[in-house]
């Protein structure tokens, strides 16, 4: 059997754990890890715990997708008379690319919506699609084995499957994806679900290094969790992001000396500011971590081709037989580069709808967008382009694509989801929702930073924009809804006159800058009929 917990909609009641123990766990007191793939003599204990689930985040055997026999609309009715449409419901050629979350997600609910065309997914890798979240955690724990994070694929969605052949190509024109071993395919709608990959090491040579490693795909965590099983006199994790601090986190947890390098003033400080990365630098030094913020590894030394030590910026060296690269995310698109699509290293552009733009800035019909490799418009955010590596928003993007593509134009819908992620830490858990980089100030309007359970609260121009909360995740869906109707900032229902530690302050988030120079927009011709845009990327 295969289970999913939607971890953004898991508030931490731990029904589950008590029901069937063996299958889920809690990591603190908030945090739920589990088995995606649990024995078959499990099942009506799982079952129990789904049932029993207070917020019904428990997913058994499927993604979620409810079965329908016709194609739905928004507001629930059949799809509309098209005889189109019902042409390529019927006989159509649907490809996704990439057998990502998105792209199974995406396809099941193509399925649900009455697509009976023919449906092909291809991936990259050789592995049937598999969930990201638990190599950080149960894997690298040792609870898990990376093969035991395979998602949901029921039978019925009828898709051929083209697992490790890479995408190497669009041909827009011909409307044709070719692939790396010389084959192609047509398509009459295109999704692009090619999510990111870990960016590397910048020194090839050093990158090489025996014990140096990367943390995004299954591989990476069977190899890493291998190296950590052997017990190294210490590790060395460069970047103190999400995953860089979800791996120092196991490796104490196992009892590993580790050295976090993070060229920021304090852990997760690019994502949620360093009022409250102040907070996870005490967390990682209360558990034994080595945590030196604000210097950079300038390199990598080896011996015999085997990691011997890290040279920093500050002079320092750290001796060390295990580096873990958490230098963030490179988005999958150069194959994309040549397709005449708005595509560069900040993803694919796309409006809310999930169709991609081409490089003139409109909108195509055929080919569509969803996921991590997505950049796309959001109201809330003042109509800013956004690209989130969520979890939650993969599958709700995922939805919105699937059924946008089939479905007549008034039926579409709009992707306006409010972002949320989760991170398991320390034994704490951190979830957030909103865009905490959007905001201008942040205040801890409730609970207490010392103890480590509180909500931080961000806003920008006198409304809320986003909270974060350290153990309090049971209040998300409330601040959610504060967010989604840009109730007043700072909450008013504090007090008419707080202390001074819970009054607005700037969030510290780091100026980003100029991004480098990765591609340039020419615009040639005068008249508007002959206004064209090229798109030239410096690779």
């Amino acid at each position: 059997m295969r289970v999913v917990v939607n971890l953004t909609r898991c508030q931490g009641y731990a029904q589950c754990a008590f029901l069937s123990p063996d299958v889920f766990r809690m990591h603190g007191s908030e945090a739920l890890l589990y088995d995606a793939e649990p024995d078959e003599a499990q099942r009506a204990r799982v079952l129990q715990a789904a049932a029993a689930c207070p917020v019904q985040a428990i997913l058994v055997d499927g993604l979620g997708a409810r079965e329908a026999d016709e194609p739905v609309t928004a507001a629930g009715r059949p799809g509309r008379a098209d005889p189109s449409l019902e042409m390529l419901r019927r006989e159509g050629r649907v490809v996704i690319v990439g057998a990502s979350l998105a792209g199974t997600r995406a396809a099941a609910v193509l399925r649900r919506d009455g697509f009976r065309g023919s449906l092909t997914v291809i991936g990259d890798e050789p592995h049937q699609p598999y969930d990201r979240p638990p190599l950080s955690k149960q894997v690298l724990d040792g609870w898990l084995g990376a093969d035991h994070t395979e998602l949901p694929r029921r039978d019925e969605l009828d898709a051929e499957w083209v697992l490790g052949t890479p995408a190497t190509a669009l041909d827009r024109a011909e409307r044709r994806v070719h692939l790396a071993d010389g084959s192609a395919v047509e398509y009459d709608r295109l999704l692009v679900t090619t999510g990111t990959r870990a960016r590397p090491w910048p020194d090839p040579a050093e990158a090489a290094l025996d014990g140096v490693f990367v943390l995004r795909g299954r591989d990476d965590a069977a190899a890493l969790r291998q190296r950590l099983d052997a017990r190294p006199d210490r590790v060395l994790v460069i970047g103190a992001g999400f995953t860089g601090s979800e791996v120092a986190s196991v490796c104490r947890e196992r009892g590993l000396p580790v050295t976090v390098a993070e060229r920021g003033a304090t852990p997760l400080v690019g994502a949620l500011g360093a009022v409250v990365g102040a907070v996870a630098a005490d967390l990682h030094r209360e558990h034994g971590v080595d945590l030196r913020c604000g210097v950079t590894v300038a390199a990598l030394e080896g011996d015999a081709d085997r990691l011997r030590r890290a040279h920093l910026s500050d002079g320092t060296t750290v001796d060390a037989d295990v580096a873990v690269v958490a230098l963030g995310a490179l988005r999958n698109t150069e194959w994309l580069y040549d397709s005449g699509l708005a595509v560069g290293a900040w993803g694919v552009g796309c409006d809310a709808g999930c169709r991609a733009f081409d490089v003139n800035g409109l909108v195509t019909d055929d080919v569509f967008v969803a996921g991590d490799v997505a950049r796309f418009p959001h109201p809330l955010y003042d109509y800013q382009f956004l690209a989130l590596e969520h979890w939650g928003n993969a599958v709700t993007q995922a939805e919105v694509a699937a059924h946008n593509m089939i479905s007549a134009t008034p039926d579409r819908w709009p992707h306006l989801a409010t972002p949320v992620f989760w991170s398991s830490q320390f034994g704490v858990n951190i979830k957030s929702v909103g865009v905490p980089t959007f905001a201008d100030q942040v205040v801890i309007a409730q609970g207490s930073t010392d103890r480590r359970r509180f909500v931080a609260v961000y806003g920008k121009e006198g409304r809320i924009t986003a909270a974060v909360a350290f153990d309090q995740g049971r209040w998300l869906e409330f601040y959610q809804r504060l967010i989604e109707r840009s109730a007043p900032f700072p909450p008013d229902f504090r007090a008419v006159d707080p202390p001074a530690d819970r009054r607005p302050v700037p969030p510290g988030l780091p100026d980003h800058g100029t991004r480098d120079l990765e591609a340039t927009v020419l615009v040639t011709g005068h008249a508007p009929s002959d206004r064209r845009a090229e798109l030239v990327h410096h690779r």
